[in-house]
């Protein structure tokens, strides 16, 4: 079935296409939030600080331009996806909830439960954090005990509504609400990109240098398109037999079977850990530099200075996608107890013996599988300053990052929607 085909059989059927009008409907619904500007502060100051700081800029992709228009969604859905990630990370550290994580669709529930109560108190720290930031940066006003209750109770109520909205679009069952919010907030963002690169290359007097490095631009970008999808979509199938009993206790038969490893196990979350360790010290800085201490000031001028220096940052950010990527997917992966599980199930790899041979077996395969996904993905991450570096072009941004979350929201949008028409075919052919 060919992209186009299964569109048609998408909209072909009424109630999958009420599910996406209600999607679309949601969509806008939140794009609306990221519009609504609350009042006082100067919005062009705001989007000059804002492009000559690409760590905070980032964080406006990721809003949508909610952050740079100050409206009430600034913060976005930033605080559920930290939660989101933290909890994740505790799961396996803590037994209460590696217990809940194992008890099936009800302990996750639960999971989701604790993660929305954990985003409530990391939105606060998020939006005062912020206003602190944009404070000190003179961009709005100076404020009473009142009126900060009253932005950071107005940023909050954005977010947890928000998050409301990206649950009601995951209940329509073609896609994570949550990251197709933050895919089409990083979309919405791409427009300002073409506009501003119009204005710059239909500009009189335009050197035929300038279309050439735009051309090679855009075939890196193309390039780089096919590349995240291969990779995306790449998995390698390790041979696992499974062993068939009879009611004696014998074994009668072996049933082949394929366990699937993605090459990209870890997704886009390294690059996300990598990007707020970059950022936090920059944040941190710009706090440091309005301190009353001297000693605090000049130790925020040699962050500011230290992480100016572009090559540097990139370094940085490119070692921490590297480790992190490592830590993250054998954190999540955890070989040990996926040895167990198939011993458990009478599972076991040709020539290798359950138990310990078979978890290092995992271990092996998932380092030679991570090694290359890491470095692809700390590739990513810095793409956009070596693309910029090496043609030129400062108009457009080849966010790397941003084109992979967009890349994989949609593989999975088509790969539900495909799972959505082939079972209401398989019924109707039932009956």
């Amino acid at each position: 079935m060919t992209a186009l085909q299964g569109i048609r059989s998408f909209l072909r059927l009424p109630d999958l296409r009420r599910k996406v009008f209600i999607v679309l409907g949601l969509i806008v619904l939140a794009r609306v939030f990221a519009l609504l500007p609350i009042p006082g502060i100067d919005a062009t100051q705001l989007q000059l600080f804002l492009q000559q700081n690409q760590a905070i800029g980032l964080l406006n992709v990721f809003t949508g331009g909610g952050l740079s228009n100050f409206s009430i969604g600034l913060l976005g859905v930033g605080p559920f996806i930290t939660a989101s990630i933290v909890v994740q990370l505790l799961t396996p550290v803590i037994p209460a909830l590696d217990s809940l994580n194992k008890e099936g669709e009800l302990g996750r529930r639960k999971i989701s439960q604790y993660t929305r109560l954990l985003s409530v108190p990391l939105g606060i720290l998020q939006a005062v954090s912020t206003l602190t930031l944009l404070k000190n940066q003179q961009l709005i006003p100076s404020w009473s005990g009142a009126e900060l209750l009253f932005l950071v109770g107005v940023a909050l109520a954005g977010s947890v509504f928000l998050m409301w909205i990206g649950e009601l679009i995951s209940e329509q069952g073609i896609g994570n609400g949550l990251s197709i919010l933050v895919a089409v907030s990083i979309v919405s963002v791409f427009p300002q990109y073409i506009i501003q690169a119009w204005s710059q290359y239909t500009a009189p007097g335009v050197p035929i240098a300038d279309y050439v490095r735009l051309v090679g631009f855009s075939l890196l970008a193309l390039l780089m398109l096919a590349v995240i999808v291969l990779v995306n979509e790449g998995t390698r199938n390790l041979a696992v037999k499974y062993a068939r009993r009879a009611s004696a206790g014998r074994t009668t038969s072996t049933v082949d079977s394929f366990l699937p490893i993605k090459v990209n196990a870890a997704g886009v979350i390294p690059i996300i850990f990598a990007v707020s360790l970059v950022l936090v010290p920059t944040v941190v800085a710009r706090f440091l530099e309005n301190a009353r201490s001297e000693t605090a000031r000049s130790i925020g001028q040699a962050l500011t200075e230290f992480f100016a220096n572009q090559w540097a940052n990139t370094a940085i950010l490119f070692l921490a996608v590297i480790f992190f990527t490592f830590f993250y997917t054998f954190l999540v992966f955890r070989p040990k107890e996926l040895a167990e599980n198939l011993q458990r199930q009478s599972g076991y790899f040709p020539g290798i013996r359950p138990g310990e041979d078979t978890e290092k077996h995992l271990a092996d395969v998932l380092a030679k599988l991570t090694f290359p996904s890491a470095l692809f993905l700390a590739l990513i991450a810095v793409l956009p300053f070596l693309a910029q570096q090496g043609t030129g072009v400062t108009s457009l941004s080849l966010g790397g990052t941003s084109l992979l979350i967009v890349v994989s929201v949609v593989l999975e949008i088509i790969r539900q929607s495909r799972a959505q028409v082939q079972s209401r075919t398989y019924d109707t052919y039932l009956r």
